[in-house]
Order: C-alpha cells, then sequence, then structure tokens
C-alpha cells in the first residue's frame, strides 16, 4: 500500500510504498475512505509523544470499510462501514470493564503507539471493543472528522464538565477542538463564551453559536473580562487549546465551585504549567483532564447531527 511516512521526526514525509497490514486475531483491516489532520499529528511528527517509534505512519481521525478480519472477531465482519476513536481500549483490563476505555493502560492509538490513517489501509485491534458502526446517512469525511475533535469536545462538554441548561461555558481557544466544543455546548442549551486572539476564528466562534466572545489580545485581563460578561465567573472553562496562558485563564476565570477541562494537550515546554492554587482551595474548583471518548458513546454523539 502507499503510505504518508517518515523515518524522523521534524523532517518532511514522503509518499512509500510500504507491506499491507494483516489484522491480528481480536483487530481488522480498514481500506481508508477519509481521514483527517489534526495538531496532535503535529506533535507527533515534533517527537512530543513518547509512544511514537520510527519509521512511522501518522493519521487518527478515520473512517472507512472492513476489508480483513481476524478469527477472534464477533460483531464485525468484511464490508462493514466503521470509524475509531483515537483512543481505544484493549477490552480485558479493569478501567475498560468500567467502560473508560479512554483511559485504558494498554490504549491502542493508530497514528501514536501503532502506524496510522495516512494510508490505505489501517489495522486496528480489539475491534469489538473500539469500533463503530456508521450509518448510511453518514458518509466517511463526516465520520472522519468527528473522530478527534468533536469526540473530544464531547466527552468534555457532556461527560467531563457535565453542564447543564443555563450555565455559562468559556472555552478558550478557536481552533478545532474549541469551535467543537462550542458547536456541542450550543446544542446543549449552554451559553458559550469564546476567548481568542485572532479576530477571524472569534467571527467563526460566533457563527457557531457562541453568545459572546473575547479577544485574548485587546485585553488586559482575560479572566475578569469573563467574570463581567457572567456576572460572576463560568460554570465550566475549557482550554481547548493547551498553553500556559490559556490554561492559567480557564482556571482563573471560573466562579466559585467551577468545574476546568483540559483538553489541549500540554506538551513539551508546556507540560508543568502554572496553576492558581490557592483559586483551586480557597473556591473548591474542580479540575479534570479530557482524553478522546470511549466507542460505546459515539451513538450520543451522533443523535446530535
Amino acid at each position: 500500500m502507499k503510505a504518508m511516512y517518515y523515518e524522523a521526526f521534524e523532517q518532511s514525509p514522503d509518499i512509500r510504498t510500504v507491506p499491507d497490514p494483516t489484522p491480528t486475531e481480536d483487530g481488522v483491516v480498514i481500506a481508508i475512505g477519509a481521514t483527517g489532520l489534526c495538531r496532535s499529528d503535529w506533535h507527533g511528527w515534533m517527537g512530543h509523544d513518547p509512544d511514537i517509534r520510527l519509521p512511522h505512519v501518522p493519521g487518527h481521525e478515520l473512517a472507512g470499510k472492513i476489508v480483513a478480519t481476524g478469527k477472534g472477531v464477533v460483531r464485525f465482519k468484511a464490508g462493514d462501514r466503521v470509524t475509531v476513536p483515537f483512543v481505544s481500549g484493549c477490552g480485558h483490563c479493569s478501567e475498560c470493564h468500567s467502560g473508560n476505555q479512554q483511559v485504558c493502560p494498554n490504549q491502542f492509538q493508530p497514528g501514536f503507539t501503532h502506524w496510522g490513517s495516512f494510508a490505505e489501509y489501517v489495522a486496528i485491534d480489539y475491534a469489538d471493543t473500539n469500533l463503530v458502526h456508521l450509518p448510511d446517512s453518514i458518509d466517511d469525511a463526516t465520520a472522519a472528522s468527528l473522530g478527534c475533535r468533536f469526540a473530544t469536545s464531547f466527552r468534555a462538554v457532556a461527560d467531563q464538565a457535565r453542564t447543564g441548561p443555563g450555565e455559562w461555558i468559556a472555552i478558550h481557544g478557536a481552533g478545532g477542538v474549541g469551535l467543537s466544543a462550542i458547536m456541542i455546548a450550543t446544542a446543549r442549551v449552554d451559553s458559550p463564551i469564546r476567548m481568542d486572539s485572532w479576530e477571524e476564528k472569534l467571527a467563526l466562534a460566533r457563527e457557531c453559536g457562541g453568545v459572546a466572545t473575547i479577544n485574548a489580545a485587546a485585553v488586559a485581563d482575560v479572566a475578569e473580562a469573563v467574570r463581567e460578561i457572567t456576572k460572576g465567573g463560568a460554570h465550566v472553562s475549557i482550554d481547548a487549546l493547551g498553553h500556559p496562558v490559556t490554561c492559567f485563564n480557564s482556571i482563573k476565570n471560573l466562579r466559585r465551585r467551577g468545574r476546568h477541562v483540559q483538553i489541549g494537550l500540554m506538551l513539551g515546554e508546556y507540560a508543568t504549567p502554572q496553576v492558581p492554587m490557592a483559586l483551586v482551595i480557597g473556591h473548591e474548583l474542580e479540575i479534570y483532564g479530557s482524553h478522546g471518548m470511549q466507542a460505546w458513546r459515539y451513538n450520543a454523539m451522533l443523535s446530535m447531527l
């Protein structure tokens, strides 16, 4: 098969002919119908992800059709149209048994722990645990676009933050994850506020449902601007970028007993950001991470389309 392939970090990839993958006993091989490009792919190419072993084929947002199955696969067959979460569980550990495949200690990540979807075919392990059947109403390109930014945002907004009607949710960063979060928050009848330093992104955020926007480069104190709009601070705040400044502001702009969710990756030099811990303690703030979403939660997300 042909694949996008690199042998060293930070060096230009090229298109190579590499061996076709074969399924493990509990896995499948998928013919790629569509795949997406994500900031996480850039992090991997930069060498920020310790799971990547060179040479490497990236790509973790995918949809396509099964062309081969291992003999242990029960729920899927050749010809099925499927997608898969970018963090997949082994199906055997205590986390998987509790339904939390997204934090499986033996997790499988196409494009990171294994070769990914920037290729004609990709092998996916633990198929019965992780694959998602696609309805005819959702094409491959749409399904692939949901696989990282929308799935990550859905879990962050709906499950980790537990947002509810009438709550203010502040979203820091207007990239793919942030815009997805604002659309999901709007659909859940939350009141989203959007922060970014690019006016073009803020205009798009308003189109996606933001009830207020803040240009972070034009105000002296982002957290104070949020508190003024919300009359006391956001109930929920999300750092969708992954930068020490946005992480700090996302926590600082919360009202008492507010919830911060960190979606944006904090890797490399950003791995240990400053946290306003006095506020966390004194205001009883809650801080959550959010990393992907389980396959069994996909139907809840797909029902919103």
